[in-house]
């Protein structure tokens, strides 16, 4: 136990996961455990292109929230997936717009035929984009609509 004025600091023996959130390393320091990481990377791409689309409202966000915390569960349920996080939870976002406020991100490429909704391809895998189905192109990976919408 470390003693100081003000603080008192106990070391806790490690159980070998790091507790929450992280893992020991090798070198005995701690690491942002793997999951983690990939979500929290996840929420800051989705964020990006919800803040590219000036829809980066507070109400918005709690819907990125929800869909980071299923996402969490899905991946503890099946580990081989943490690279298809992103995705999913652009996917998730994308879904959850639709059913309250209308569809997101709309096609940029495509100046005909009335708005439209880009839509996140693989559906499962690792590297999402935003691409247009209409006109067959990949606009923007996910987290760089700002490039294309000039934001």
């Amino acid at each position: 136990m470390v003693d100081m004025p003000g603080l008192c600091v106990a070391k806790v023996p490690s159980s070998g996961s790091g507790g929450a959130g992280g893992r020991e390393g090798e070198n005995g320091g701690m690491e942002l455990d793997a999951v983690e990481r990939e979500l929290h990377g996840a929420r800051a791409l989705v964020m990006a292109d919800l803040a590219a689309g000036d829809v980066a409202e507070a109400e918005i966000v709690s819907l990125v929230e929800d869909a980071v915390t299923h996402r969490r569960w899905w991946v503890q349920q099946w580990p081989e997936g943490v690279s298809f996080v992103t995705g999913l939870i652009a996917q998730d976002v994308q879904d959850a717009l639709l059913e309250r406020y209308g569809r997101w991100p709309l096609c940029p490429v495509c100046t005909e035929d009335g708005p439209h909704a880009l839509e996140v391809e693989p559906e499962l895998g690792p590297d999402p984009h935003w691409v247009c189905t209409k006109a067959t192109v990949s606009v923007a990976p996910v987290g760089g609509l700002a490039a294309v919408l000039r934001r």
